[in-house]
């Protein structure tokens, strides 16, 4: 009611205050009556309402058919009069101007949405809060369009008005904001003195404990992005854990803290609630890089319960994207350890949620074929992993991701055998200079990941060096690289590995002439085999499995039972 109210100077009518608490108690009744919450807010124009409560009342409506009716012409209709029919009024203007760009965008009339910002931007200099909110609002929207020029320019806008309007506060999360588009770039050279910038801002402000707390979290969370996007998962572990100390610090503290006196300065970054998930999201991250599987699993686990909890108060749809991305990461985790029917329920999770939400289809859709090429590979349907990764190409123009589904693209030619010239074609893509011996490379990979702790890559390495050693006869090194694979993979765990580890165990004892080793290595091959045998089965019966054959449109609702497996398991034995 209170927020119905804001903005009438004169003493408001009892007619309209009680139309606006009948109103307010049926928005936020459970469930809502939005009909009957619409009916009393069209009632106060019966009473010929002064200017201001007219205008008002329209941004309420239009906000209220918006957000609650599919009723989009009606909504569009009483944003507009409020914004244009009605406009002297500057704060009911700048909201009309928030909410309708919204509406534009719901709508796919983005080319609307724009000029409807510029011109709140252009008239708005001297009511701060607005300004800043619309700079940060038509920022939003040149990033979801890919834009990240036009948006970078928009945040340094706003972080210098921010500046000369006295707060720090905001100057920090306009920067921030900045650099975390430059990190979406690539542009690691701009980013550096960026986060040096912005973490002697953050450092130096003082003022509302949660919002400094809340810039430290952005700030970290954006500096262990760095660390990681470099591979350095080493010499990120003090910021990961300044982090993780910082949302145990935000937890403690009460939100009831005096507001802010400047204008400028009334934003949060996320809800405390919101920023707990992303730091459970950012150690999921690093445990993966550094080959920690178990732990990436129990953190994703933490982080899906809590947005759970979340999803039932809050329909934000940042959630469903913290969602999406933390069944990405847990997917790739299961393919590794051998649980591949998990993996494919959880990637059936992720296309009921990209269902429901066209953008978040959009934003994942590369990523979402990707998987399933990688659950291809996994259960040997080659042909449908190569037209699920070619799919993936299709909708991605990300340096990282291009990559590494070409990288995946190329294993699938070289399991089949007799796609030489296809190879050939994608390694010049992936590496144009053939100058080098693939041992050196090998090397060079180990001492990185050595360096960096990160264990997979690690055991990887080893495990393709010892297999090389053994195939030109020098089982001493041989041995002296899989014993520390095979230690490595069981650590972390790999069933790929393992299971490459011990057959190779298998051969070289039994080259070496050592019988006991030899039988003790083929048992473990056995049982590696048997655990990734019943897993592979128990995927391809799923209806799930069905999945594989599509590559276009919207992923199906419905699957159709299967019969049982239908692909060869000769591969994975």
């Amino acid at each position: 009611l209170t927020y119905l109210m804001a903005g009438t100077a004169e003493a408001p009518e009892p007619w309209y205050l009680a139309l606006l608490g009948f109103a307010e108690h049926f928005r936020t009744s459970s469930p809502p009556k939005i009909r009957l919450c619409v009916h009393c807010l069209q009632a106060v124009f019966q009473f010929k309402p002064p200017p201001r409560v007219e205008a008002r009342t329209h941004l309420q409506l239009g906000s209220v058919l918006y957000r609650h009716t599919n009723n989009s012409e009606l909504a569009q209709t009483h944003l507009e009069k409020a914004l244009y029919q009605i406009s002297q009024f500057e704060d009911v203007k700048f909201e009309a101007a928030s909410i309708l760009s919204e509406f534009y965008c719901q709508q796919n009339l983005v080319d609307s949405a724009k000029p409807v910002l510029r011109k709140a931007i252009q008239i708005s200099q001297q009511t701060p809060y607005w300004h800043c909110r619309l700079l940060f609002q038509l920022a939003q929207l040149h990033a979801l369009e890919k834009d990240l020029v036009s948006a970078c320019d928009l945040l340094g806008v706003g972080a210098e008005y921010a500046r000369v309007m006295g707060s720090e506060y905001t100057r920090a999360l306009f920067l921030l904001s900045k650099g975390m588009l430059l990190l979406m770039e690539r542009k690691l050279s701009e980013v550096h003195p960026l986060l040096t910038l912005c973490g002697t801002i953050v450092e130096n402000w003082q003022g509302n404990p949660i919002q400094k707390e809340s810039l430290r979290v952005f700030f970290l969370v954006l500096q262990v992005t760095h660390y990681l996007d470099a591979g350095q998962v080493k010499s990120v572990k003090p910021c990961l854990k300044q982090l993780q100390q910082c949302i145990q610090t935000i937890s403690t503290l009460h939100d009831d803290e005096i507001l802010p006196t400047n204008p400028a300065a009334l934003f949060h970054w996320l809800p405390k609630e919101h920023m707990c998930v992303l730091v459970y999201l950012v150690t999921v991250m690093h445990s993966m890089q550094a080959g920690y599987l178990e732990k990436a699993q129990k953190y994703t686990d933490k982080a899906l319960m809590q947005l759970e909890k979340l999803k039932m108060l809050d329909s934000s749809s940042i959630l469903s994207t913290f969602q999406v991305i933390l069944l990405e990461h847990i997917i790739m985790c299961r393919l590794v350890t051998g649980h591949k029917a998990t993996a494919l329920q959880e990637i059936s999770q992720v296309c009921q949620l990209c269902q429901q939400s066209p953008r978040l289809f959009t934003n994942h859709a590369a990523q979402l074929h990707t998987l399933l090429g990688l659950y291809c590979i996994s259960v040997n349907c080659m042909d449908n992993a190569e037209a699920q990764f070619t799919a993936a190409l299709q909708m991605t123009t990300h340096q990282e991701l291009w990559t590494f589904i070409v990288t995946n693209l190329a294993s699938v030619y070289i399991r089949e055998g007799n796609r030489h010239q296809e190879l050939y074609s994608l390694l010049e893509r992936i590496n144009p200079d053939h100058n080098f011996p693939v041992r050196r490379f090998l090397r060079e990979t180990l001492k990185m990941s050595n360096a960096e702790d990160l264990n997979r890559l690690t055991a990887c390495s080893l495990v393709l060096l010892g297999h090389i050693f053994f195939v030109l006869g020098n089982h001493r090194e041989s041995n002296n690289m899989v014993v520390p694979a095979m230690q490595l993979a069981s650590k972390i765990p790999d069933m790929s590995v393992q299971l490459w580890s011990s057959a190779l165990l298998k051969d070289l004892n039994k080259a070496c002439g050592n019988t006991m080793d030899a039988h003790e290595a083929a048992q473990m091959h056995q049982n590696f085999s048997q655990q990734l045998l019943q897993d592979h089965i128990a995927a391809c019966s799923l209806p799930e499995h069905n999945l594989i054959s599509w590559t276009d449109g919207l992923p199906p609702v419905q699957f159709q039972p299967q019969n049982g497996p239908t692909t060869s398991l000769a591969s994975l034995l």
